[in-house]
């Protein structure tokens, strides 16, 4: 009987090694914001790709042997109840620009493949943010709606009661408009202590994610790492990045 069950595992531990993850598998998670060239005097360039070189970094993703997932599908996998393919990414917009629906959505579309929208509420208003129809776009799409707070503030820096309203009142308010689980939760500006890490953990959500640099592991759920892609850096800059961080 013991001789039976180390051949089943031995042959479980193949078959892992051919096929998917392995559920204790970091995973890259990429941090995009605006999908589109800095307008003059942009005060953080960095944050816009343009759609050419977007469309240039998906394209080498998929060329690559990447396929994107969601945040959900990782940490489902993490607990043993998803199959993920071999070599996931999950691929992140924060805020909610509509150049994410306008540029990201149809790009990621051509390859079957979903994103993660952080998705500031705030940010569902005006002219230059995602509108209520288009976040449903995402969602019939596929994608993924996490929430990034209501209003983007520094949450190290509120008392109990707007920390509250920041981090479960924008869950509770993407759950009504958009009926989705939101169960992720993303640190504006990277900016948490250990008291919006509670909060975060009060307010149910699974997971969170920061700006600290490299890959999302199991062991860290809270803290989840990103890798920051900025404009300029195109293709050939992101590969660098990702084959520093390891092989997919």
């Amino acid at each position: 009987m013991r001789r039976a069950l180390l051949v089943l595992a031995v042959l479980l531990a193949l078959a892992g090694d051919a096929g998917g993850a392995t559920t204790s598998q970091p995973v890259p998670i990429l941090m995009y914001h605006v999908i589109a060239a800095p307008p003059v005097n942009a005060r953080n360039p960095g944050l816009y790709v343009s759609p050419d070189e977007f469309r240039a970094e998906v394209d080498w993703l998929a060329h690559r042997g990447y396929h994107a997932v969601t945040l959900q599908q990782v940490f489902d996998h993490w607990r043993g109840t998803e199959t993920l393919p071999a070599h996931p990414i999950v691929i992140s917009f924060d805020d909610g620009y509509y150049s994410q629906y306008r540029v990201a959505l149809p790009v990621l579309r051509a390859h079957h493949w979903s994103g993660v929208l952080n998705l500031e509420l705030a940010n569902t208003k005006p002219v230059w943010g995602t509108r209520p129809g288009e976040v449903r776009a995402l969602i019939a799409a596929g994608w993924e709606i996490d929430s990034h707070t209501l209003t983007h503030p520094d949450l190290t820096t509120l008392d109990a009661a707007r920390l509250r309203d920041e981090v479960a009142g924008s869950r509770d308010e993407l759950r009504r408009r958009f009926h989705v689980r939101a169960n992720f939760f993303c640190y504006p500006s990277g900016r948490y202590d250990g008291a919006v890490i509670a909060a975060v953990k009060a307010a149910g959500y699974l997971g969170a994610t920061t700006t600290n640099y490299g890959l999302a592991r199991p062991q860290e759920p809270y803290t989840l790492a990103r890798v920051r892609v900025s404009g300029g850096a195109g293709a050939r800059g992101l590969a660098a990045q990702l084959e520093a961080l390891g092989p997919p």
